[in-house]
């Protein structure tokens, strides 16, 4: 588990010294966006690295923040991750732009760039343009929605080019 911090630590290092503009979605109901995302695709770091059917779990709570558990199974051994943190949206004008912490004091930039209007799936970057993440509602994302989100990734900045399937055969 200490690893697993520690390799979180290096996104949230990471995604904490950028200012870049990146837009963000306007509106974000944080009771539709809870519950179970399946990790599509993904630029890999170390955090991540050799994990197959990542998955992330977000539970709004009282105190209006989200408790998020992310697990991945490791390609090599089949053996767990997890890793368990919490999400906020520091600033209320912005509700697509949250902070999310694995290990405290640190936190990183998790950027809503673009969201389904049924909160089926959802492209998630940095303003660094250093992290992006596609995720589903469901283990396998549409060709075309694939493609859509990663032009919109591309019109934002990102180098797709990084981007990495994340295999979802786990079940």
């Amino acid at each position: 588990m200490k690893k697993y911090i520690c390799m979180f630590l290096g996104f949230i290092l990471a995604s904490c010294s950028s200012n870049k503009f990146l837009k963000t979605v306007d509106n974000v109901d944080l009771d539709k966006y809870s519950g179970l995302w399946c990790e599509i695709a993904r630029f890999d770091h170390s955090f991540e690295k050799g994990l197959k059917c990542v998955t992330a779990n977000y539970t709004l709570r009282e105190d209006g923040k989200i408790t998020v558990v992310n697990k991945g199974v490791k390609e090599s051994d089949l053996s767990g991750k997890k890793a368990e943190g919490v999400a906020w949206v520091p600033d209320e004008k912005y509700p697509g732009r949250l902070k999310v912490s694995f290990f405290w004091p640190f936190a990183g930039d998790y950027y809503i760039i673009h969201l389904d209007d049924n909160y089926q799936y959802v492209l998630v970057g940095a303003p660094n343009r250093e992290y992006l993440w596609i995720l589903s509602r469901l283990e396998k994302l549409d060709d075309k929605i694939y493609d859509k989100l990663v032009k919109i990734a591309q019109e934002n900045g990102f180098d797709t080019s990084k981007l990495k399937m994340v295999p979802q055969n786990c079940r």
